[in-house]
């Protein structure tokens, strides 16, 4: 079985700002999140967990999985998407004329920003990574938990529901919430 989780809160989700790869930790309530997560889903019996090595993934998976022996590989293709310029930004998706604001409206229509990554190169990577490690795993039986990121996450449920771009956020993954993929 497939499981993805997105990580616990960090200052920059309080403050509306956009992360992409600036690498920011949980804050305390981010941390609360995981160690909560991890009690309510202290049943699943992950085989291996596969994360993002940003520490806000990094933290997350840490504490999720804390007192399991589930061992956590760090994978760079697992990185959030990259937001270029507009990385720190506060509620860049509100500025009408913002490439951001597509994103999240329409992102069939998103063309990419200056220094950042687009949707060709983000699912290249995860899908690559799909293909690679995860389905021999699921292949094998094993139960996999995914912690990373808004977007990088929403590839991978896009991938492996073979949805159209048009539907990229309909999945709407929470902080520290699993969603049960495959």
């Amino acid at each position: 079985m497939l499981y993805i989780m997105r990580h616990g809160k960090t200052e920059w989700n309080e403050l509306h700002k956009l992360q992409g790869r600036t690498d920011i930790p949980l804050n305390e309530e981010g941390r609360q999140m995981a160690k909560i997560a991890g009690e309510k889903y202290k049943d699943i019996n992950f085989d291996v967990c596969y994360c993002s090595p940003l520490v806000r993934a990094k933290e997350t998976a840490k504490l999720v999985l804390e007192g399991r022996n589930v061992p956590i590989i760090y994978d760079e293709r697992l990185r959030e998407m990259s937001f270029g310029i507009y990385e720190g930004m506060e509620n860049p998706a509100k500025a009408t004329d913002s490439p951001i604001r597509t994103f999240f409206k329409e992102p069939e229509k998103y063309k990419g920003v200056k220094e950042g990554e687009t949707f060709y190169e983000l699912f290249k990577r995860t899908g690559e990574f799909l293909k690679e490690v995860v389905m021999p795993d699921l292949n094998e039986g094993k139960d996999v938990l995914i912690v990373g990121h808004g977007a990088m996450n929403s590839s991978i449920v896009c991938q492996i529901r073979n949805l159209p771009l048009s539907k990229f956020w309909d999945a709407g993954i929470e902080n520290c919430k699993l969603m049960k993929l495959k």
